[in-house]
């Protein structure tokens, strides 16, 4: 075929194309440079071999083929050959034992061990009888042996493989049947079976995703498993395997959604298949595991134990000084005693922010000086400020019970509320200091005979927590704010000692969230139906905007929250929320306190690094808890980092993690919750500031009231 090709294109007069040096250098070997050749040289011509007169021959018969199969436009073409004197139209040609070989392989495909030997034939026939080839460019497998066999009219060939390689699996072997008129092939894949082998597992790589990647190989495709410190990992949403199959090769990540320190150590890799088990092992380093004991504070590293050698000395130096020190203290103590007189329940002279002794804190609110220092301050002493039994020794503000620079402190009226005006309804919930009840009001407001409030009860009350009592109603007295909660006054003729607060008719914030959220269920008549009072993104700016007002003003009173959440904030008619905190949420939202020591209980999911780490709380810090409250809003109510455990939680935050934006959040109030959570308090946005951002974002998003009905 090959001779006959070129015999046709250099006998061509009109040989376009310059084809001369092109077809000169084409051989049996360069069969894909022949192929190349034919089309080039039909492009070019196509449109010229109209009249064209050949010779009759087999040499053509590929010709008349194309032109039968419209190939290259030839259907279009009056083509003619010359059989002796005569002419006639191509397509009429009939020339004898002349046509395409036919082709037949003994497999359509072969299914071997990796090592093993295979034989495979191919059988071509026809006449011109044709020339048959195996091609194995590309073949891994070593010791290919070729053998020929010719029979009348079939020429047939074998191949065979030594020690197959698993290299070659999915290999197609093709046999290539050829004579003058062209050219059929058939092929047979070839499937090898080898056992798997990792070619790559990484160490993890840090983000949000952190992904293991591998890539393992074997066939039949090997069942992975995965171990965490020499035990079976369970697949679940927050760790997973991904991977993608491309023939005999696995690759993917081992996905560990939010890792923290409980997650460093050894992974290792197990894939089998039934030709063997192949591991492999990586080390996975995450976050730092704190490992603190509770007198260090959290994020601090316990000391290092001293060398052996020195343990005896060391332990008598630190028993003298601590003796040394012991004795010091008492008589600085014993001076002071002495000279001031009693001190308060906690050893500490002025108000103090508590009401409901060492048990619990009834209201976080706290009063700081932000550093300013006065004589008054100083007659003062420090105040035991308390959230939980976490004691952090603060300033008074020399600028809470004095005008100008008189110490003596300003007579705060706090208004006394007789037992019999008060008609307890119902209880509400309880906190450790007591219960709170909804109650109905006498004589309250001069314009209501009487109306709806919500009572706190101090239970057992001793004479330092009725003092505790009394500062608390002053100061609450002292907070007047259309966004923090009302504070009406105080029953002290009797016990329980009673605080009266305004009564919001909705509950808490967290509460309200869940059940105007996409999955909220009601119930009528009994039967679950889903609810129709879903918030909308309007709604829920207009909620963020009365939060953040109460902010600004608690801010501009100096007055430090600690514990801002949506569980700690309370929603009234026409989607009202105020700031107010009862003291129950610690045992109603126990899950969202971390208790330390067995005493303290705080909620660092919404705590910043430096309040987690030192104890260190500010309006700064307020600020932080903002962003979380953000948070919730825009998840309906989740809780913030509700896939892990305290501890982890804990590592997550003092290691510079945020939580992920909500997916329906948008992004500029997700920029304001990043602006919250900047590590260095100094650089978290300003309450005030983030205030006129959301005002502005309300105004521009209608605001619809009617989801309460």
């Amino acid at each position: 075929m090959q001779d006959s090709i070129l015999n046709i294109i250099l006998g061509n007069p009109q040989n376009p194309c310059g084809l001369q040096k092109l077809a000169e250098k084409s051989s049996m070997q360069q069969f894909l440079l022949l192929l190349l050749l034919i089309t080039v040289y039909v492009y070019c011509v196509s449109r010229h071999l109209d009249g064209v007169v050949f010779d009759c021959g087999c040499d053509i018969r590929w010709i008349q083929l194309w032109q039968q199969r419209g190939e290259a436009g030839l259907h279009t073409q009056q083509l003619y050959c010359r059989n002796g004197a005569s002419k006639i139209r191509l397509h009429n040609m009939y020339i004898h034992n002349c046509d395409l070989p036919e082709i037949s392989v003994s497999h359509s495909s072969v299914l071997v061990m990796e090592g093993d030997n295979v034989t495979v034939s191919c059988n071509g026939s026809g006449s011109p009888l044709p020339e048959v080839d195996w091609t194995v460019s590309g073949l891994h497998s070593i010791n290919t042996h070729l053998s020929n066999v010719y029979w009348p009219n079939i020429h047939s060939i074998n191949l065979t493989l030594f020690n197959i390689s698993g290299d070659d699996n999915n290999f197609q072997l093709t046999c290539i049947a050829e004579n003058v008129v062209g050219m059929t092939n058939s092929s047979i894949q070839l499937n090898v079976q080898f056992p798997p082998v990792i070619l790559r597992l990484a160490e993890p790589e840090q983000r949000h995703y952190t992904c293991i990647e591998f890539t393992v190989r074997g066939y039949p495709h090997p069942k992975l498993r995965w171990f965490h410190k020499e035990k079976e990992i369970l697949q679940n949403d927050y760790v997973r395997t991904e991977m993608d199959f491309y023939q005999d090769y696995l690759e993917g990540c081992l996905i560990l959604q939010n890792p923290t320190h409980i997650n460093n150590g050894n992974y290792t890799l197990e894939a089998s298949n039934p030709l063997g088990t192949v591991t492999k092992t990586v080390y996975g380093h995450f976050l730092v595991d704190p490992a603190v004991p509770e007198s260090t504070g959290f994020g601090l590293e316990a000391p290092e134990a001293p060398p052996r050698g020195q343990e005896v000395k060391q332990f008598v130096s630190i028993a003298v000084g601590l003796a040394g020190f012991a004795c010091v203290l008492l008589l600085i103590l014993f001076v002071l005693i002495n000279k001031y007189g009693r001190r308060s329940k906690f050893g500490m002279k002025g108000p103090v922010a508590v009401i409901s002794g060492e048990e619990d804190s009834a209201s976080p609110l706290h009063h700081v000086n932000h550093g300013i220092i006065t004589p008054c301050t100083l007659d003062a002493g420090t105040d035991a400020v308390v959230i939980g039994m976490t004691r952090i020794p603060v300033m008074d503000n020399p600028q809470y019970f004095r005008h100008g620079h008189n110490c003596n402190k300003p007579t705060t009226l706090v208004q006394h509320i007789k037992r019999r005006d008060i008609i307890l309804k119902r209880e509400l919930g309880e906190g450790a200091f007591g219960k709170v009840f909804l109650a109905e009001c006498y004589h309250l407001s001069p314009t209501k005979d009487k109306m709806l409030v919500a009572v706190k009860t101090l239970k057992d009350p001793n004479l330092s927590a009725r003092k505790d009592f009394q500062r608390e109603a002053e100061l609450l007295t002292n907070l007047q704010h259309d966004h923090i909660v009302k504070f009406y006054g105080v029953c002290v003729d009797g016990d329980p000692l009673i605080m009266v607060f305004e009564y919001m008719k909705h509950g808490d914030l967290n509460k309200f969230l869940r059940a105007h959220g996409p999955d909220a269920m009601i119930l009528v008549d009994g039967q679950p139906l889903q609810s129709n009072g879903e918030l909308g993104l309007s709604q829920m700016l207009h909620i963020t905007t009365q939060i953040a007002s109460g902010m600004v003003y608690l801010a501009s009173q100096h007055f430090v929250h600690r514990d801002l959440a949506t569980r700690n904030c309370l929603v009234g008619n026409g989607l009202l929320v105020k700031i107010g905190d009862f003291g129950m949420s610690r045992d109603i939202y126990s899950s969202d306190y971390y208790r330390v020591g067995g005493h303290t209980m705080l909620p660092i999911r919404w705590m910043p690094p430096e309040s987690i780490m030192y104890r260190k709380f500010s309006t700064e810090s307020d600020v932080w808890s903002f962003g979380v409250i953000l948070w919730e809003i825009f998840t309906y109510g989740k809780q913030p980092w509700f896939q892990m455990g305290n501890n982890e939680v804990i590592e997550c935050i003092t290691q510079g993690r945020v939580l992920e934006r909500p997916r329906i959040c948008p992004k500029e109030v997700y920029d304001i919750m990043l602006g919250c959570w900047q590590r260095e308090p100094q650089q978290r946005l300003n309450i005030k500031d983030i205030q006129k951002v959301l005002l502005a974002m309300g105004k521009a998003t209608p605001v619809y009231l009617d989801i309460l009905g």
